[in-house]
């Protein structure tokens, strides 16, 4: 399975290549194959590549679903009894 996340845009660098952030985490991705992305922009990444420029909706769609995937996670990791 593959997963693609999404991030905000905060810095432009050279060669193609931005500074995105991912929750409480920035790392650097390249832009080689999305066009006109602009610092504050949402993208959609997959291995270290943004895959697709998001809306601001769909931005703030996909990442409350991440928070709630994270909730579930969290309360089921609470509650597993070990083996």
């Amino acid at each position: 399975m593959c997963l693609a996340v999404p991030g905000e845009v905060v810095a432009k660098l050279p060669e193609n290549m931005a500074q995105v952030r991912f929750g409480e985490t920035e790392i650097t991705i390249s832009l080689a194959f999305v066009e006109d992305v602009q610092c504050g922009d949402y993208v959609l990444a997959h291995s270290g590549f943004a895959i697709t420029v998001l809306d601001r909706d769909e931005a703030a769609a996909q990442l409350a679903l991440w928070r709630e995937y994270d909730e579930v996670m969290r309360a089921e990791q609470a509650t597993a009894t070990p083996a």
